[in-house]
């Protein structure tokens, strides 16, 4: 297992530190963020460059290729008055909701209040922090292997900075990590001016999956609402083994809230 991991390393590392790909090369200058529907920084192109878009995500597009879509599928849905009888959907149903993704493909976005996502350009870009006033930032591809940026290198920025090394497999655990990544970003929120960049390699597995948890743990999510908020203005997708783990904690949750409303019809 750790000869794999160290091979996925060395990968990640060749990619992404000594040969980093053309659109983690670009020097686009951040417009000024407007509250758009996809809630883009990066939507206006500088006079002398025209923004290109970060690719898609190969794994999470051979994934989707594979599941059966028929016409009359459907995405799971969840909201405040269903709560009480709310299930976890089956694996299958919650991949589903990849199928109507309507958020951007760009180099960050604010998925939540203060809570931005977005891939390593943008964590290597300090003037895009500076830009929205980053004060926090998780790193959910730490390590020497990945986006080895570090403490250090926002020293200057006077960010406070937790990495999260994690690979972008789905026989990684990532829920290890779950409560204290949104322990992590809960304490930038309540922080004055607290805003939150997280982020991976390309903002759709690693970091989306950690706040889609702290959506769930400290805002009282269902896995389905989260999955809907943050893909309303990011396009995401967690690969299969991080959604399996977001959804035991969905079940975990699920039976914690049950358990409370039954103590509180007791009383």
């Amino acid at each position: 297992m750790l000869t794999h991991f160290l091979e996925r390393g060395l990968l990640y590392e060749r990619e992404f530190c000594c040969k980093a790909p053309p659109w983690l090369q670009r020097l686009e200058s951040p417009a000024k963020f407007h509250q758009h529907q996809n809630n883009s920084i990066l939507g206006e192109p500088t006079q002398s460059q025209v923004l290109s878009k970060r690719p898609r995500n190969p794994e999470c597009m051979q994934e989707r290729s594979k599941m059966p879509h028929t016409r009359d599928s459907s995405p799971p849905t969840s909201s405040a008055g269903s709560r009480a009888s709310y299930e976890t959907p089956a694996l299958s149903d919650l991949q589903r909701l990849f199928w109507f993704r309507g958020g951007s493909d760009n180099h960050v976005d604010q998925v939540w209040p203060n809570i931005y996502l977005g891939d390593a350009w943008a964590a290597r870009s300090k003037t895009t922090l500076q830009s929205l006033n980053i004060t926090h930032i998780l790193n959910a591809a730490d390590g020497p292997y990945s986006i080895n940026t570090g403490a250090k290198y926002y020293e200057d920025l006077q960010i406070e900075y937790y990495g999260v090394e994690a690979f972008d497999d789905p026989s990684f655990d990532l829920s290890i990590f779950f409560y204290d990544a949104a322990n992590f970003i809960g304490k930038a929120l309540n922080t004055s001016g607290g805003k939150v960049f997280v982020h991976c390699a390309m903002g759709v597995s690693r970091s989306a999956s950690l706040v889609l948890a702290f959506l769930m743990i400290h805002e009282n999510m269902t896995l389905v609402d989260a999955l809907k908020t943050v893909s309303a203005h990011r396009d995401i997708c967690p690969n299969s083994g991080f959604l399996s783990q977001l959804r035991d904690l969905d079940i975990k949750l699920n039976e914690e809230r049950k358990g409370t409303r039954a103590s509180a019809t007791k009383e």
